[in-house]
């Protein structure tokens, strides 16, 4: 009998599973299963910021709280 990979998180303050993530995995994988451009977001994870450059070595553990922020451009000066 095969287990199904899943990791559940707080993403933005609700709980988001994913079927095909394994618990733990890292920050890189969970950018990449919510489909966003890694150049257009800020994270912070438990209440810390995670630099872009160690998303492949954070580790993502079920129950982490995940914030993402995504920039926006446009307006006047």
């Amino acid at each position: 009998m095969s287990m199904l990979a899943t990791l559940t998180i707080q993403l933005n303050g609700q709980q988001h599973t994913f079927t095909d993530l394994p618990s733990p995995t890292n920050m890189s994988n969970v950018i990449s299963a919510l489909d966003l451009k890694a150049d257009r977001i800020a994270v912070e994870k438990n209440g810390e910021i995670v630099p872009r450059d160690t998303w492949s070595t954070s580790t993502v553990s079920d129950n982490d709280r995940i914030e993402i922020v995504h920039f926006v451009g446009g307006g006047r000066l």
